[in-house]
């Protein structure tokens, strides 16, 4: 269900995001969802984007919370076990 939210900004913020959102082909309300499904996921930290890509972009960050991964899972790991099942086949 969608709820209407309003916010009070700086008018230059406001206009940057405008014009950014309509370069993506995204709505404004799309890029302060995902931003907020980004900054409140618990699975998600700043230092675990950062293991992840060493410069992630806009788009590559607001994909994080798109998916939930199980509490045990391992980035570092699961990639091992791609490259051994794609490298070394037996």
């Amino acid at each position: 269900m969608n709820t209407k939210l309003t916010l009070t900004m700086d008018k230059a913020v406001i206009e940057m995001a405008k014009k950014y959102a309509k370069e993506e082909g995204r709505s404004l309300s799309d890029l302060v969802e995902n931003y907020f499904k980004m900054i409140s996921s618990t699975s998600r930290t700043e230092e675990k984007i950062k293991e992840v890509a060493e410069d992630p972009t806009p788009y590559t960050t607001s994909l994080l919370g798109v998916m939930k991964l199980p509490k045990d899972f391992d980035p570092e790991k699961e990639l091992q076990e791609r490259r051994e099942k794609k490298y070394l086949k037996k």
